[in-house]
């Protein structure tokens, strides 16, 4: 039988926050003020499924710009807070997770002052926050996170939807999940292998309370 899992590592954006809107209303104008190549409406299908080091090729951006655009992103973020939610479910499978003894931690390149409002009350479930993350840094975040459970990686599982969130679990030989919901194509996803597909927010509670004797949701009421 599975070890069931004590610790989800969960990415934000893409993942609990549907904020692509957002990014593609946003994307042209960082691109404007970094110099970096903007997007088409025809180019973003195809970004879908690169990874993400082949998007900053793709689209010319200077590694050494990458800190500072980060910065800027995080504020405009921070402003536009209310345009951004959580997908559908979000918060009653958290809080189902939570209720069955599962920790939660929240591991993103966003601030955690931005995520917690993205969150709202469902932030009140996450026992750890590790935020503002380069884009290549998750790695030692995860391990860091994962001391501060006090759990062995066997038990871990890491939740996202990009190519990079399935990397970085398995460089600290985590489990990995990947939505398909979010950023990346689930073909593109599903190329990388990762332990689990989540096509519905109802199946990350199926496979993490597996072996937790709970059977579905807690009410978000």
């Amino acid at each position: 039988m599975q070890v069931p899992y004590s610790l989800a590592i969960f990415d934000l954006d893409g993942t609990l926050a549907d904020s692509f809107p957002w990014f593609l209303r946003t994307i042209n104008d960082v691109a404007d003020r970094f110099g970096f190549r903007r997007i088409a409406d025809e180019d973003v299908e195809g970004l879908r499924h690169a990874s993400t080091r082949e998007i900053l090729t793709g689209l010319e951006v200077p590694l050494w710009k990458l800190p500072a655009i980060a910065r800027y992103a995080r504020r405009l973020k921070g402003e536009a807070a209310a345009e951004i939610s959580l997908f559908a479910g979000v918060e009653a499978m958290l809080r189902t997770l939570s209720q069955s003894g599962v920790q939660l931690a929240l591991v993103t390149s966003d601030s955690e002052a931005n995520a917690r409002e993205k969150l709202g009350p469902a932030a009140a479930l996450f026992a750890h926050f590790d935020c503002a993350a380069s884009l290549f840094g998750k790695p030692a975040k995860f391990r860091r996170v994962i001391r501060r459970a006090g759990v062995e990686p066997g038990q871990v599982i890491a939740i996202g939807d990009e190519e990079r969130d399935i990397e970085a679990a398995r460089a600290v030989g985590i489990a990995c999940g990947a939505v398909s919901w979010g950023y990346a194509a689930p073909t593109a996803l599903r190329g990388c292998q990762p332990d689990h597909v989540f096509e519905r927010m109802e199946e990350i509670v199926d496979v993490l309370c597996r072996n937790r004797g709970i059977v579905g949701w807690v009410s978000e009421a």
